[in-house]
């Protein structure tokens, strides 16, 4: 079996590819099938976004896809950035804008107050239209500054309380164990366990 990653950031990539690399399937990435369509992320959820994602790219490669989408929802902010984390800042904001600009929002608040959370949505799509989704959290605060220089997004000021220290001051194994995407993708994996099952189950019916 294949799978094709719809992702064309190469710092998901990298988190993708360590979680699922014990799975026994071929992972290929988007820059193997270009031209990719351009798909606008215009749902109102993570997982709309996300099934929009895998559902695209699995119609425009013919194979199996995995997309994900991830949400910061900020308590002290209503809720916000939400599923527009990613441009929080603006359409083509880095992660240094986003932060910032959080971080301004934040000024004064108090650290009881700065109760955030991640989400992240994995869409398991394939060319016939069949979609399955899961989805993981990780519960936390947003820092009063950016701390470490690892990780992506908003990883600098996303503080584990348990952990006492944000995603970027770890290294990736050590996020991989707990976060968001690492979560949903635990989730993926069994996904993606059963329909290697079921492939290998159909070849051996058929070769009978």
């Amino acid at each position: 079996m294949e799978l094709v990653l719809a992702t064309g950031n190469p710092d998901k990539q990298r988190e993708i590819l360590a979680l699922l690399g014990d799975v026994p399937i071929t992972i290929r990435t988007l820059d193997e099938f270009e031209p990719v369509p351009s798909i606008i992320e215009d749902g109102e959820t993570c997982e709309a976004n996300a099934i929009k994602k895998a559902s695209r790219i699995a119609k425009h490669t013919g194979r199996l896809t995995l997309a994900d989408d991830t949400g910061l929802e900020v308590d002290a902010l209503g809720g916000r950035p939400g599923v527009y984390a990613a441009r929080y800042a603006g359409e083509h904001a880095t992660y240094e804008d986003n932060c910032r600009k959080l971080l301004k929002e934040l000024d004064g608040v108090p650290t009881d107050k700065r109760t955030a959370r991640f989400l992240t949505v994995v869409a398991l799509a394939d060319q016939s239209g069949s979609v399955e989704t899961v989805e993981g959290v990780l519960q936390g605060a947003i820092a009063t500054a950016c701390s470490g220089i690892d990780g992506f997004g908003y990883d600098p000021v996303f503080l584990v309380p348990e952990q006492g220290k944000t995603l970027a001051q770890m290294t990736l194994e050590e996020k991989n164990q707990i976060s968001h995407r690492g979560r949903a993708l635990t989730k993926a994996k069994d996904v993606l366990q059963r329909k290697i099952q079921q492939t290998r189950e159909s070849g051996r019916s058929a070769a009978r």
